[in-house]
């Protein structure tokens, strides 16, 4: 329970040691895993001091135990084994030190740690973490690569050098880091974060040279497999040797089997590119000659042709056949105008035949009353009616005497 203080009633500094170990005792015995960083064997001393640390996170704890405990198995652990301790949580009230007394300790073995992680790739394969589909294609000629590696390592050497000798232009930006032991996860992370966030970077390599299974396993630290996850710039893993394949091999955006081969797939090599510039330079010069040549010969085929080669030719008998064409309707036309002037003709000669101007020439006179009706019957005129005779050359007015 929280305790009631003020600044009128507190409590001493005893006594909130006293209650802070007496809530520690509550904890019991417990099942610690981690690596050691610090260990101090002092000679004829009866307890042995040692640092305990998480290797994903900045976090140690002092364990304490009997010499004996630790002589059990001080052939097979040293500084940087994995171990596990069943130890119950102390509370030194004079210092305010929290420390573990260790009443037994156990290496972990190979067989254990490889379970382990094959548990959690599985876990992580669950989630998606090593689909094809998520991987980022690396840009075909990076301008600024980040490299991930030891200080002054053959990795960083091997990377460096080859890099430069494919494409001398190639810049880096290194962040050297330890590769193993119990502040490589932490530093390796963090170098990781600080290249992806630099906008000029554009391709990240983690590097490092072979080791055995324990030397190799920051590279499988799922916090390390997640930050690299998690990168907007793509990842290249360059971890050991062709058999060695920790988590971040599968996580990474392309595996190089070793720092050298990482250094081929990330710069292309400038005189295999020039002679690729090369051979397309030939294979376009050929195609197109290829085509100029191909329409050589259908412009060759198209002007042997003959209405190529005398152009006027196919004018000139069009134009025969024009005037042809207009010669025949010239005597069509002629010949329908004769038939129809004849035709005329004798129409004519029947009508002036039947016209009564013809009437009138010999000798006849049409009679008229003055509304122009004309005479046909005797009865119907009256004495001394006035008429209008019409003869061929005019007329002239006659009185009806009966």
């Amino acid at each position: 329970m929280a305790l009631s203080t003020s600044p009128e009633a507190p409590v001493p500094v005893g006594e909130v040691s006293r209650l802070i170990g007496g809530w520690i005792d509550r904890l019991g015995a417990v099942w610690v895993e981690g690596q050691i960083t610090q260990l101090s064997r002092r000679p004829g001393a009866g307890i042995v001091f040692l640092t305990l640390r998480d290797p994903s996170y900045d976090v140690s704890l002092r364990v304490t135990c009997h010499r004996q405990v630790f002589d059990a198995l001080a052939d097979m652990v040293g500084e940087g084994a994995r171990v596990v301790v069943h130890a119950r949580p102390e509370w030194y009230a004079p210092r305010g030190q929290l420390s573990l007394r260790a009443v037994e300790i156990r290496p972990v073995g190979v067989g254990e740690l490889l379970a382990r992680l094959e548990q959690l790739k599985k876990t992580l394969a669950a989630e998606g973490l090593f689909a094809p589909e998520r991987k980022k294609p690396l840009p075909f000629l990076p301008q600024l690569v980040g490299l991930v590696c030891g200080r002054a390592s053959a990795a960083e050497r091997d990377v460096l050098e080859n890099a430069r000798r494919r494409w001398p232009a190639v810049r880096f930006e290194v962040r050297n880091v330890p590769v193993q032991g119990v502040h490589a996860v932490p530093q390796v992370v963090q170098a990781v974060k600080e290249l992806d966030a630099l906008d000029e970077v554009d391709v990240i390599v983690v590097a490092r040279g072979g080791g055995s299974v324990e030397d190799l396993l920051p590279f499988s630290d799922e916090q390390l497999v997640r930050v690299v996850a998690a990168c907007r710039t793509p990842v290249v893993s360059a971890i050991g040797h062709e058999p060695d394949t920790p988590l971040l091999d599968y996580v990474a955006d392309l595996r190089a089997s070793t720092p050298t081969d990482a250094a081929k797939k990330v710069v292309p090599d400038v005189g295999e590119e020039l002679e690729r510039v090369r051979q397309l330079r030939d294979r376009a010069r050929r195609c197109v000659r290829a085509a100029v040549e191909r329409e050589e010969r259908g412009l060759a085929h198209a002007l042997a042709r003959p209405c190529m080669e005398d152009p006027h030719r196919m004018i000139d008998e069009r134009a025969d056949h024009v005037a042809s064409l207009l010669e025949r309707s010239r005597r069509t036309l002629r010949h329908l105008l004769d038939r129809a002037d004849s035709e005329l003709a004798h129409t004519r000669a029947r009508v002036v035949a039947l016209s009564p101007a013809a009437t009138l020439r010999r000798g006849y006179a049409v009679l008229q009353r003055a509304d122009g009706h004309v005479i046909r019957d005797a009865t119907e005129v009256t004495a001394d009616e006035s008429l209008r005779a019409r003869v061929a050359e005019g007329e002239f007015t006659v009185r009806v005497d009966i």
